[in-house]
């Protein structure tokens, strides 16, 4: 039984005081195309299918993190149009394929699993059982239909004190001591002491005889409520129980390391190589795998000759996929080459030799190890390509299908599919300039002018500043809907305003946040530069700026189309294109980059201005801008002479109307997101026509 409202209450009042390139001539290869089945009624399908087969070893991986609530899929991207219940079949058929080749397949995943879509988050609104559900409410359960091996918690799991508590006393306990949570704590509710969410570590052997001792490791997380803490890693790694567990004194063939933590071990927010150095100062032979997430990309990096890192996107985009051979083991009683498929070839080499990072510590002693990576996209057609000789009609599992028919009903059920207009077009984030026809900047501007206004107040000119970070996602053309409205901004920021501000004081705030240090929400949502990662290389950068990442399409974060055609190499379609330590063939379906452009963190909307859309410095403006920075507007303000103080702050709207009901609104008031409901046409998807 899952922990109902009343708990949920309760237990928060409790605590309210408290480098090769496979692809050499692409004129020269064929991509065939195909249309397949979609398990969701208004999912797109794709059509293109993957480069080639997948490498087998002696231990494989299946790898998902920051799924953030999209176990529906995308259901307006072709690229991504997979549900749960797909995977859930996909699954079944790798674990078989692994029993038939006689080798080991774990299935792991790195956290954040809600903050993101409807079906996680539209629990979680007031007007959902009196507002006594949290996100997550509907979207574990399915989530936990699938039986992972090994798990990690995610900083969105933390936030909130009712959602950490609902996955310390529903979650964690689904998945007993496999869900690892070495350095998270929460308070317990009846003692008032501290004690692990999950398990400290995991010591486990594979079904073919390797012997693991696992952790998890979230990133040094300070944005938590007070319901939990989260220990340092450079403080964990120096604990007792670490070193015991580092020392166990059963054999160890293999550390296996999942966190909610980028793999790049020169981003500073990363703990990873603190965990790697210490495991090293102790094993300095034994091989260690890390999984991680966070940062919302597809990455791969090489620690040491026996030491690698995946990372694999995010939203249920990607799958990632990591295949080794060459863990010595007496214990081990299954293939080092499994017959019949390829095999791992790539050796692991030293991650400094690609200037990522020269201090990491280094095993001692030469390995024959060897490794493969793949970036899956998440559609159907990718896993029945990869599934053991599945055809359309036979890839369906039947606990599959029941997960799909469950997410189906789900959505109807929180009625996410409650229509408010059509998207006459596809905007996004970073695929087109600043404020062009095609980026949402510029359609949240005309929007928030249109939506963000008072009767009484409507004579005043106003000006709205917004940050960038509360937009979470792109909008294609289509049908807008209730999910769609937590897609493109699941954050509930209220509208707050400071009247009758002078516009020569006014004019200055944006710029002011702009240039200032004060908090944008790309925290939230960012591009992956603003994690250190140079649209040249990501293996070469040094710089990270936030702590809770975001959505961008540079050459880390693509998308994708194609028809149901013989494509040719030069023909291929928009999406992810990764560059990682070992090169760029990565992608499991070869695709062109989309283009990036870089944006501000903050924009503002202006609404009833006279006609001529000028004002003269001492007329007056009401300053609207949403409650997440109404200080550094005080402060923006008091450092360009003014006296104001937050006693001045009020909301301008009900604070029940947020960032997230904005653009709804917009859609329900507008003749041309009203003229083809409901049979709203629907685009080809993102960076196709979204127009500059």
């Amino acid at each position: 039984m899952r922990v109902g409202p009343s708990t949920l209450a309760l237990l928060a009042s409790a605590i309210s005081v408290l480098a090769c390139d496979s692809c050499e001539h692409p004129e020269r290869d064929v991509v065939l195309t195909r249309h397949v089945r979609r398990a969701q009624p208004d999912a797109q399908a794709a059509t293109i299918a993957p480069r080639g087969p997948l490498s087998w070893g002696q231990l494989n991986f299946l790898h998902t993190t920051d799924t953030h609530g999209w176990l529906e899929g995308h259901i307006r991207e072709q690229n991504y149009g997979a549900d749960w219940g797909d995977f859930v079949s996909f699954v079944k058929h790798m674990r078989q394929k692994a029993d038939d080749l006689n080798v080991d397949l774990l299935l792991v995943d790195t956290g954040d699993l809600h903050d993101g879509a409807g079906i996680s988050d539209a629990t979680g609104v007031s007007s959902y059982a009196n507002g006594t559900g949290v996100n997550g409410q509907i979207s574990n359960p399915i989530f936990e239909k699938l039986d992972y091996d090994v798990l990690a918690i995610g900083n969105h799991e933390l936030y909130i004190s009712t959602i950490a508590y609902e996955t310390f006393s529903q979650f964690a306990k689904t998945y007993g001591d496999r869900y690892l949570t070495s350095n998270v704590q929460i308070r317990n509710p009846s003692t008032g002491e501290l004690e692990y969410i999950g398990k400290q570590y995991r010591y486990f052997t594979t079904p073919k005889g390797l012997r693991i001792m696992a952790f998890g490791v979230l990133f040094d997380f300070t944005g938590n409520s007070n319901a939990s803490a989260v220990t340092k890693a450079a403080t964990m790694v120096k604990q007792s129980w670490f070193l015991d567990a580092v020392n166990h004194p059963e054999p160890i063939d293999l550390f296996l390391v999942v966190g909610h933590n980028p793999v790049r071990p020169t981003q500073s927010s990363s703990t990873l190589k603190t965990v790697f150095d210490a495991i090293r100062a102790i094993k300095p032979d034994t091989p260690v795998q890390f999984f991680g997430g966070h940062t919302h990309i597809r990455d791969f990096a090489v620690y040491d000759e026996k030491s690698t890192a995946l990372e694999s996107g995010r939203y249920c985009e990607t799958l990632g996929w990591l295949s080794l051979t060459g863990v010595k083991s007496s214990n081990y009683k299954g293939a080092l080459y499994p017959e019949g498929v390829p095999n791992p070839t790539q050796k692991a080499v030293d991650v400094a030799t690609k200037s990522a990072s020269s201090s990491l510590a280094s095993a001692t002693s030469a390995s024959n190890m060897t490794y493969f990576r793949r970036y899956l996209d998440w559609n159907t057609l990718t896993f029945e390509y990869h599934a053991v000789g599945s055809q359309v009609k036979t890839f369906n599992t039947t606990k599959g299908v029941s997960v799909s028919k469950e997410i189906t009903a789900a959505r109807k059920n929180l009625n996410l599919t409650s229509l408010y207009g059509c998207a006459p077009q596809t905007w996004c984030i970073s695929c087109a300039p600043f404020m062009s026809e095609g980026s949402m900047f510029n359609l949240t501007t005309t929007a928030l002018a249109a939506t963000i206004v008072t009767k009484e107040r409507e004579a005043t000119p106003r000006i709205i500043i917004a940050n960038t970070g509360h937009i979470r996602f792109d909008l294609a053309q289509g049908p807008f809907d209730y999910d769609s409205s937590f897609i493109v901004s699941p954050f509930t920021d209220g509208f707050q305003y400071i009247p009758d501000v002078a516009w020569s004081l006014a004019k200055q705030v944006t710029e002011g946040l702009e240039s200032g240090n004060f908090p944008s929400k790309r925290k939230r949502s960012l591009t992956s530069d603003s994690f250190g990662f140079s649209t040249v290389n990501p293996a070469l950068s040094t710089v990270d700026k936030c702590v809770d990442p975001p959505v961008s399409h540079d050459h880390l974060s693509r998308r994708s189309y194609a028809g149901g055609r013989i494509v040719r190499r030069q023909a291929v379609t928009p999406g992810y294109t990764t560059t990682d330590d070992f090169g760029t063939d990565g992608d499991d379906t070869v695709h062109t980059e989309i283009p990036y452009y870089d944006y501000p963190n903050f924009f503002q909307a202006n609404g009833s201005f006279p006609s001529s859309g000028t004002l003269a410095d001492d007329d007056k403006v009401d300053l609207i801008f949403l409650d997440y920075v109404a200080g550094s507007v005080v402060s923006v303000l008091r450092s360009l002479g003014a006296n104001y103080t937050s006693e001045d702050v009020s909301y301008y709207l009900p604070s029940t109307f947020t960032t997230n009901s904005y653009l709804p609104e917009y859609a329900k008031i507008t003749a041309s997101w009203q003229a083809d409901v409901p049979n709203c046409p629907v685009g080809l998807g993102i960076g196709y026509n979204a127009t500059a």
